[in-house]
């Protein structure tokens, strides 16, 4: 039970985000978010409330394909976090890991989809299959 416990915890990787780094246009308000990467689960999250919102989390979710391919299926943000820039945190963080482990990926999700085409920098389109 310790162990498989552990080695969940080692299979989550964290990192703080700011979404101000992904858009100008992001609302001031919506400060530090912070992404976990559930490897294991195959998903970015975001707990952005605490108390009793902190049950709700932000989710996007991703399967492997193939070897070096995933699909990026889909996000979800909580209706009452939405309008915060949260979507473009977690798909930020997906695209980073594209360009970390270096794959290739089919985007299945509308929101994503939207994101990469609104992003002026071109450096992650070389990971997307059309």
């Amino acid at each position: 039970m310790a162990l498989k416990i552990t080695s969940r915890l080692f299979g989550l990787t964290q990192r703080v985000i700011s979404c101000h780094a992904f858009s100008s246009s992001a609302p001031s308000r919506c400060g530090q978010f912070t992404v976990k990467h559930d490897r294991q689960n195959q998903r970015f999250t975001v707990t952005p409330g605490s108390g009793a919102e902190a049950a709700e989390c932000a989710v996007l979710y991703y399967k492997f394909t193939g070897e070096k391919e995933v699909d990026l299926m889909s996000t979800f943000v909580p209706e009452t976090f939405r309008g915060q820039g949260i979507a473009a945190v977690l798909s930020q963080a997906a695209l980073d890991f594209l360009a970390e482990e270096d794959l290739k990926a089919r985007i299945s999700c509308w929101y994503i989809k939207k994101y990469i085409d609104e992003q002026p920098p071109q450096q992650y389109k070389d990971f997307i299959i059309s």
